[in-house]
């Protein structure tokens, strides 16, 4: 079976330092697939080569069958690629609900004029409404999307990435910034997305890294150190070296 997503000795030079070198990855359809290591390891240039934002110096990516490393952002998007952010990305001053129906109508190139009212755009309205219930924000739905809990607005960023129907969805740092009690409703939500959707995602949080991914890539120094299940990631002695021990010590 085709790679859901795969890159080739991918690089990304900034003079001579070497953000990422030969980074080669095979993300299967359907995977729920982790990206790790320390502070520097190059894991956020890694995504932003993945999603176009930044150009390779060298190397090719591909998405499912097709060469994808020239394309522009947009274009990737197109083909069913999309991404969250670090920091959130949403329509503050937008209702949960306006927020995901700008986003669909987007994707299906409908003009919808402030004007409107919802219902005269019944297919795009209950697409978002559908996504609300899948993202367990249906009860948010008229609620200004800047006025959410930080973990509501991260599920909002999300809603927006899914309603570009993506193939591939790369979250950087899902958890970041989220308070500790709100970080398992986030994951519990991606856990449940239907495996049509390849998840790679960025996280620091070992525990939720290991509960939630099947696979885990190690980044060190801008190069894949291993990748493996959690087991085998987690009986590494690199691993603990390189990252799982410099976390538990601080």
């Amino acid at each position: 079976m085709t790679a859901a997503l795969r890159t080739e000795d991918l690089t990304r030079l900034w003079g001579s330092f070497a953000a990422n070198s030969g980074v080669n990855l095979e993300i299967a359809q359907g995977a729920r697939h982790a990206l790790i290591g320390p502070n520097g390891a190059g894991k956020t240039t890694l995504i932003n080569l993945l999603s176009g934002a930044l150009q390779p110096t060298r190397g090719e990516i591909f998405l499912g069958g097709e060469r994808i490393t020239d394309l522009p952002q947009h274009r990737r998007v197109m083909l069913g690629m999309a991404r969250t952010f670090q920091v959130t990305s949403i329509f503050a001053g937008l209702t949960v609900l306006e927020s995901v129906m700008l986003a669909v109508c987007e994707r299906t190139r409908v003009a919808w004029h402030w004007l409107d009212t919802l219902a005269h755009h019944a297919a795009e309205l209950a697409e978002a409404e559908a996504l609300l219930r899948t993202l367990r924000l249906d009860g948010d739905a008229h609620t200004l999307s800047g006025k959410l809990p930080y973990g509501k607005q991260r599920l909002v960023e999300i809603a927006l990435a899914l309603a570009t129907r993506p193939k591939v969805l790369l979250l950087d740092e899902p958890a970041a910034g989220i308070p500790a009690g709100e970080t398992a409703e986030v994951f519990a939500v991606l856990a449940s997305l239907p495996r049509d959707v390849t998840i790679l995602f960025i996280e620091h949080d070992m525990d939720l890294v290991f509960r939630f991914a099947e696979r885990i890539t190690v980044l060190a120094g801008g190069s894949v150190l291993m990748e493996g299940t959690p087991e085998e990631v987690s009986r590494d002695a690199r691993v603990r070296e390189v990252y799982l021990g410099e976390a538990a010590h601080g």
